[in-house]
């Protein structure tokens, strides 16, 4: 059975620019909920507060009434740089958060392996990595990083589910002062690895003003997630979304660009869409949402950017989002408005084709219910990537304007008929009436629905209740 919880009141994202480390993990947690564990507790003016042992304070309490472990690093103590019993708390976070299938966030602020310790804090760094690994995909861990953050530091973060930075953390393996002197550049820790840069590459998924904002960040990130991959995630009462037409966002000319995240907010509940990379390959848009209370994960083509077309850098993105929802049994959303992928020599210096195909491969692995909808257009290889129904979607919906084909009906009738254009004496009317043509007998959604492509065209009035239909009735198959 789902549980249920009650609509989330949110608090503010504060207004400070640190707290202590045992602030913010009372911060994440549910009030009076944070147990400290391998800590020293000490009493002073303002009651009893844990004060870091060996530079990190750890704790188990609750979100939203469900558990969740947490660390977080003191760079206040010795730069919050890690030792071997520093890598004993961490490593103790993990396993217990391994035993009572709960999520792991942890909050990072380190200069990396403390020297002084030698290979013993290198060692302590792989016992964590190694911890990480063998918890991925089993329960949800989010990283939070708070200041600067380097060397191992750096790679523990990138190797959990998801990471959220603030405004003033920086993250990277070698730090300005190792690349002056290696490489004569002189840049400073927001240069070399701010979140300007780590939005942009993939390598942070959120970013939050402030240390409170992160944390409530990542409880609300949590409310969208199942507590472990046999679990389901919460669902909260169905709400509407805002009050309009999806098809309001959307131009007739489908040369005309538009906002993706627009038509998702008048599809699911409240209008809300947690959107995950937001600065990378800002072509595809995934996040997550709520329909009839239940959590979707969103994957869809976004036309402001580069016209939705798919490069290295979007397949990419769409990969590891989709393997990350089916590996905790989050249901797919894809919305298709995209003319294909993007050609030339530097997307294929850049490996499109591997990335594409591991595109590919996340959508037609996935185990999750897998509901797609055609808005304007799909062509080519992309439309078979945006699971189709062919790769093996459970349900494909087109609007009744959608084009889907090989490509564009004008492109097309370049090739076909070239020759034709070549020897007409009005080339521009001959090409208007071929492309017509072309489109009404290749393009239109009815031929693919005939030939059992498309399971049902439904108006864009139709769309959420039929969306919300086709995901009840495959979890109903499933018995959830």
């Amino acid at each position: 059975m789902s549980a249920t919880l009650e609509p989330r009141t949110r608090t503010g994202t504060g207004t400070e620019t640190t707290l202590d480390p045992f602030e913010r993990l009372e911060t994440l947690c549910d009030p009076g909920t944070l147990d400290v564990i391998r800590s020293e507790v000490v009493s002073g003016a303002m009651g009893e507060k844990a004060r870091a042992g060996d530079g990190v304070v750890a704790g188990a309490g609750t979100i939203d009434g469900r558990p969740v472990f947490c660390y977080a690093q003191d760079s206040s103590f010795a730069g919050g740089s890690l030792g071997e019993q520093h890598a004993n708390t961490i490593v103790r976070v993990l396993e217990l958060a391994d035993k009572a299938r709960a999520p792991v966030v942890g909050f990072v602020s380190s200069g990396g392996a403390r020297m002084q310790e030698g290979v013993a804090a290198l060692g302590g760094y792989g016992r964590i990595f190694h911890r990480i690994v063998k918890l991925s995909g089993r329960v949800p861990q989010v990283s939070i990083i708070t200041g600067l953050s380097a060397g191992g530091a750096a790679y523990s973060p990138a190797l959990t589910d998801w990471v959220v930075m603030t405004d003033q953390s920086s993250m990277f393996l070698t730090g300005p002062g190792v690349v002056r002197e290696a490489l004569g550049e002189d840049v400073t820790a927001a240069q070399l690895g701010g979140t300007r840069v780590h939005e942009r590459n993939g390598v942070c998924h959120f970013v939050a003003p402030t240390d409170s904002g992160a944390a409530y960040l990542a409880r609300e990130l949590l409310g969208y997630l199942p507590r472990h991959r046999d679990a389901t995630a919460p669902v909260l009462p169905a709400r509407p979304p805002l009050g309009y037409d999806p098809s309001d966002p959307v131009p007739e000319d489908g040369r005309s660009v538009y906002d993706m995240r627009d038509v998702v907010r008048g599809i699911v509940d409240g209008g809300e869409l947690l959107e995950v990379s937001a600065g990378w390959a800002r072509n595809l848009v995934t996040g997550f949402a709520r329909l009839d209370g239940h959590t979707v994960a969103v994957i869809a083509n976004q036309p402001r950017y580069l016209g939705g077309i798919i490069d290295s850098d979007a397949a990419q993105k769409g990969a590891r989002f989709v393997k990350k929802c089916d590996a905790f049994g989050i249901p797919l959303l894809v919305l298709v408005d995209t003319p294909g992928y993007m050609p030339g020599t530097k997307q294929e210096s850049a490996g499109v084709i591997r990335f594409g195909a591991e595109f590919v491969h996340a959508f037609a692995s996935a185990d999750v219910p897998r509901v797609t909808l055609i808005l304007r257009k799909a062509f080519g290889g992309a439309y078979i990537t945006m699971n189709s129904k062919d790769l093996g979607a459970d349900y494909v919906f087109a609007w009744p304007n959608a084009e889907i084909g090989v490509m564009a009906a004008r492109s097309a009738v370049g090739i076909i008929n070239r020759r034709e254009l070549e020897a007409a004496a009005d080339p521009d009317g001959v090409r208007d009436d071929l492309t017509a043509r072309y489109a009404e007998t290749n393009l239109c959604p009815r031929v693919a629905a005939a030939g059992g492509h498309i399971d049902e065209l439904i108006t864009p009035a139709q769309t959420r209740p039929r969306l919300a239909w086709a995901l009840r009735s495959l979890a109903m198959e499933r018995g959830e």
